[in-house]
């Protein structure tokens, strides 16, 4: 594994600069495979690992960075619950731990660097300095994932019947006897447009 400060350099290269959730990404990620005991996770160890982030935001860069997990690769999931959380799955050994941000570390950088007015950088010397037990809670769990869901799954494409769209990873809906995409299931995220915004000549 690299240094921690080739971890932050890394980080402020991807992310585009260094902030107080990136330290704390990097040390969740740390503190994670460390209680996993993977010390390679871009070598040996690179394809035991799946890690689940619940929250979008500065600290998943972070955690891809000491991870090597990336959403391409299908070794990274994310779940939106708004947490600054994330746990990382030996697929290996079947076990699981989930590291979470503690609300207090907070009030603890607070405590340690009351000298530093920008909150910011406060949180980013304090977050390097603090033992883990004071930055995060960590609870061993147990992690389903679905064959389908795991790096590497290969399976039938489906095809959608209602707008010709292809279909991995057995995301299909099956409805009425046909085989429709999730978002002509009705989970669709976005409206389709019959004109382009901004141009006058096609507007509604």
């Amino acid at each position: 594994m690299k240094s921690f400060d080739q971890y932050v350099a890394l980080a402020a290269e991807i992310h585009g600069h260094i902030c107080a959730g990136q330290i704390l990404g990097l040390r969740m990620a740390l503190c994670g495979l460390r209680l996993l005991g993977l010390a390679d996770p871009e070598g040996k160890d690179r394809k035991r690992l799946v890690t689940f982030v619940e929250i979008d935001r500065c600290a998943t860069d972070a955690i891809s960075v000491v991870t090597g997990c990336r959403m391409g690769k299908r070794a990274l999931k994310f779940r939106d619950f708004g947490k600054a959380a994330a746990t990382f799955c030996d697929l290996q050994e079947n076990r699981a731990v989930r590291v979470a941000a503690k609300e207090s570390s907070v009030g603890r950088a607070r405590e340690l660097h009351p000298e530093i007015a920008d909150k910011n950088q406060q949180q980013i010397l304090a977050y390097r300095e603090m033992p883990d037990r004071e930055l995060f809670d960590a609870q061993w769990v147990r992690v389903r994932i679905a064959s389908q869901d795991l790096p590497g799954y290969k399976g039938p494409r489906a095809v959608c019947s209602a707008c010709g769209e292809g279909i991995s990873f057995r995301r299909e809906v099956l409805r009425d006897g046909g085989t429709l995409c999730r978002a002509c299931a009705g989970e669709c995220y976005y409206e389709p447009l019959d004109y382009i915004p901004g141009s006058s000549a096609d507007g509604p």
